[in-house]
């Protein structure tokens, strides 16, 4: 891997497109490097997970509303499936990644990478996927794109934060994906580099998507990120051009809503000062990109952190005989897990048992109340309206606090594999003075978990989620299909599309398309 240095620089300074790092991007993306076996198995892996939590959520219904919204752009011919739908019902491939990206989505139950920034880079398939059966390509060609996405997107998140600037991580998104599609068509260097730039320029969105009342705008918005980078490589594959550099300009996203410390002085004329440095690492040419290895998927339906948290409750639950006795509980963990999901946050709705869904699996109190009382997490039950207003768990829930732990933070972000942690460390107090203290760094799930996921695990997650949702047959033809991706000749990726039994499909209530 090499560093590269990123800074804004003036207008004057003329920078090179050499120099800039959607150009550098632009040369991963174009580098015709073979993706190595394991790489290519863990892609396979993250397309039946994705598959899994899609069908599990396609009828709940905010996917219902986006694949209505999709089903108005059909496409016959060269379009795009739509989970749920037969294969035969294809859209354009823009709107084909809507719909599949909010079903990925919405559960919020894929795969995840932490770093500098926070990633979900499974959002990356939908839109890739789409334009590889839109424009017929073939198995390979579709895994040497996901290759490349997973790769960006990744590299992106370790290395420039956006969080601490309040935007949402979909801007890592969307030019990851734009680059995918790009290594998936084999387009010039010049094509992916304006393309890259159109795709981080369109999706600057800010974090109120997941502060406060969270709606279903947060399953949405990776699936626009998508959308938009199908898109800008539509516009760029056709001469257009974009803002540039968008990264390194006076006027760009590093100087303005990062930091780069770009101020305007008392007439009005913008002035860079003590400029800040990002190291963005990025494969050298010829190098493999694999940075899908340093990945993992959820195995519970929750934000990542609180993964381990939820193997922890299930641990110390066996060690209490008395719900009621509980005095106190407090989660010593991460800045982020305190500050995002913690009472960090400060958001009353994070305490409320009428919380929409999507709030409450930001919650991490509520969420260790619930593992804590019934030892099992489901994706449905777990949130349900009259579980979370539960009286007992009401009271248990308002009596959890977190606080930031130095020592956490500092795991979360160790460049260290053996060190990283995304858990904590709980201290239970009772009524009667005891205490029951435990710590786990890594889920379960987790590579360097109790039981990290393999293929049987992925397998397993698919059946049991999709499990009276579709058939047998249907189930046992996509695992098939799928797991001999590398060899699916090119037109046929439409057999990664899953199809329900007619009339169990819902509908979107009416609106413009």
């Amino acid at each position: 891997m090499q560093l590269h240095e990123v800074k804004v620089h003036p207008s004057k300074a003329l920078l090179k497109r050499e120099d800039q790092l959607a150009w550098k991007m632009a040369g991963v993306a174009t580098d015709k490097v073979a993706v190595q076996k394991d790489v290519a198995e863990m892609i396979i892996n993250r397309v039946i997970d994705n598959a899994a939590v899609a069908i599990a959520s396609v009828n709940r219904r905010p996917v219902v509303s986006a694949r209505g919204m999709a089903l108005g752009h059909t496409k016959k011919g060269s379009g795009a499936t739509v989970f749920g739908m037969p294969s035969s019902a294809t859209v354009s491939p823009e709107w084909a990644a809507w719909a599949n990206g909010t079903a990925v989505r919405e559960l919020d139950m894929h795969d995840t990478f932490l770093a500098a920034d926070y990633s979900h880079p499974g959002d990356n398939i939908p839109p890739i996927l789409a334009v590889a059966q839109a424009m017929g390509r073939s198995g390979r060609d579709f895994l040497r794109g996901a290759a490349t996405g997973y790769e960006l997107h990744i590299n992106l998140v370790r290395a420039i934060c956006l969080h601490e600037h309040r935007v949402d991580h979909i801007a890592h998104l969307c030019p990851a994906s734009a680059a995918g599609i790009g290594t998936l068509l084999g387009l010039k260097q010049e094509v992916v580099f304006q393309s890259i730039q159109q795709a981080l320029h369109t999706s600057i969105s800010f974090r109120q998507s997941r502060k406060g009342e969270i709606s279903s705008w947060k399953a949405y918005a990776p699936a626009h990120a998508g959308k938009l980078a199908i898109e800008a490589v539509d516009r760029c594959m056709r001469g257009e051009g974009a803002p540039s550099p968008i990264y390194e300009g006076e006027d760009s996203v590093i100087a303005w809503v990062l930091a780069g410390r770009t101020q305007a002085d008392s007439k009005g004329r913008k002035t860079v000062y003590d400029p800040v440095y990002y190291h963005v690492p990025l494969p050298a040419a010829g190098e493999a990109k694999r940075a899908i290895l340093d990945s993992y998927t959820k195995e519970h339906s929750a934000e990542y952190q609180s993964q381990a948290l939820i193997d922890l409750a299930f641990r110390m639950r066996e060690s209490i005989t008395d719900f009621d006795a509980i005095e106190k509980i407090t989660i010593h963990t991460s800045h982020h897990t305190h500050y995002v999901i913690g009472t960090g946050a400060n958001d009353p709705q994070k305490m409320d048992p009428k919380a929409s869904r999507e709030t409450l699996d930001h919650s991490i109190m509520y969420i260790f109340a619930v593992a804590l009382q019934d030892g099992s997490w489901h994706h449905v039950d777990s949130y349900e309206p009259k579980r979370a207003g539960r009286k007992d768990t009401v009271a248990l829930w308002h009596k959890i606090e977190t606080r930031e732990a130095p020592e956490w933070t500092e795991r979360y972000h160790s460049k260290d594999p053996d060190t990283l942690a995304f858990g904590g460390r709980v201290e239970i107090l009772f009524k009667d003075g005891s205490t029951l203290v435990d710590e786990l760094g890594v889920a379960n799930a987790h590579p360097r978990g109790a039981r990290p996921f393999a293929r049987e695990q992925y397998i397993h997650k698919f059946r049991s989620m999709t499990d009276g949702i579709i058939t047998a047959r249907e189930a046992n033809r996509f695992l098939e299909a799928v797991q001999n991706l590398a060899k699916l000749p090119a037109g046929e990726l439409g057999q990664l599309n899953i199809a329900l039994p007619k009339g169990t499909l819902l509908e979107a209530k009416p609106g413009i398309f």
